[in-house]
Parts: structure tokens; C-alpha cells; sequence
């Protein structure tokens, strides 16, 4: 399990290599897209997104710009845009959990509607650096691997960085530890990277 310090210290090491004129200029890649995974411990969620947000604050102040797209709230937007929030809250107990499944991934179509609404936010707000976050609260029905797969296309030019409920070996995604997500090789885990 990681430690009140040891988080502070990962987030500390997150600030120095992302602020760093190398990260965000995307050197040493070898031609590989700019994508990054920072992998936490899913129990400790709450307080990685508060030091997430200070991670923004003390960037910020350096003059880096990040924007957060968190998936949860956009997914949120896309049901509430779609008018169908309340039916799924309203049918949510009594409607099999395969049909839920359906439905949810109908209106949240990753390549339909999630990766058009994530590149339309990007669009809107000035960045140096992307952060994800959300994953752990979208599964079931938005996978991790299909996101980063889709946004290959969406994000070209700045730094990705994931912040992923789980681990990440470099080749494989696991969602909450547990979850063993399709390989996913193309993002540089940030554990390894040096300022």
C-alpha cells in the first residue's frame, strides 16, 4: 500500500519531470506518441485527486498549462446533454445489469461521442499538458484501452498523462490491480521517467 509520503513524493516527482522542458517537448520519445501513464493504488483515489489538483496549482505557477479531461464528468455531460441521466438513475435498480451495460455504451460511444467531446474541451482551453482522469469511475462500460486507443488520433502534439486506478507494466493495463485490460504498450510509464 503507498503511504501518505510516498504519495507526496510520487506527486513530487510528477511535478519535476513534467515541468521539465524535455518532457514538455516530448524529447527521447523515439518517435512513440507522447502518452504517459502516472499508476496509483485505487484506494488511495480521494487523495490522489487532491494532490492531482495541487499537481495543476504548482504547474500552473511554474507557467505549465494543463487541462484536466476528467472522463466521469464528461460522461455525466454527454448523459445530461442526451437527456437520458435520469431514465438510467431511474431504471438503474430494476434493469439487468448486461442491458444497463448496453445502454450506458450506446450513448457513451467512445469513438461516436466521448473522443469528439474530450477533442472539443482540448479545443477550448489553452495546454501544454493533458491529464485524464476518471478512469476507475467510467468502468464498466468506457475501457481504459479503447480511450487511449482512440485518442491516438486526438492528441498529437502535447503530453498525455493517465492517471490509472491500478498498474501498468509497460505492456498491459490493470484496472484496480485486478482488472487485466488488452495490452496497451504505446505509453511510457512516468514511475520510470527522470527530469
Amino acid at each position: 500500500m503507498i503511504t501518505t509520503s510516498s504519495l507526496t513524493d510520487q506527486f513530487d516527482h510528477l511535478f519535476a519531470v513534467i515541468r521539465s522542458p524535455g518532457f514538455l517537448r516530448k524529447e527521447a520519445l523515439g518517435g512513440e506518441i507522447g502518452f504517459f501513464i502516472h499508476a496509483y493504488e485505487p484506494v488511495q483515489q480521494a487523495e490522489v485527486e487532491q494532490a492531482t489538483a495541487r499537481l495543476i496549482n504548482r504547474l500552473k505557477q511554474q507557467g505549465v498549462l494543463v487541462v484536466e479531461i476528467n472522463l466521469y464528468t464528461i460522461c455525466i455531460d454527454l448523459l445530461t446533454e442526451q437527456n437520458r441521466l435520469d431514465q438510467i438513475i431511474e431504471r438503474e435498480s430494476s434493469m439487468p445489469k448486461e442491458k444497463l451495460l448496453r445502454a450506458m455504451q450506446s450513448s457513451l460511444s467512445v469513438e461516436g461521442r466521448l473522443v469528439p467531446a474530450i477533442e472539443a474541451r482540448l479545443a477550448q482551453t489553452p495546454h501544454q499538458v493533458v491529464f485524464l482522469t476518471g478512469v476507475g469511475q467510467v468502468f464498466p462500460f468506457i475501457r481504459s484501452h479503447t480511450v487511449l486507443n482512440n485518442l491516438q488520433r486526438v492528441i498529437t502534439q502535447p503530453p498525455l498523462v493517465i492517471f490509472f486506478p491500478g498498474q501498468y507494466n509497460g505492456r498491459s493495463l490493470e484496472l484496480f490491480g485486478l482488472l487485466h485490460d488488452d495490452n496497451y504498450y504505446r505509453a511510457f510509464n512516468l514511475a520510470n521517467l527522470h527530469s
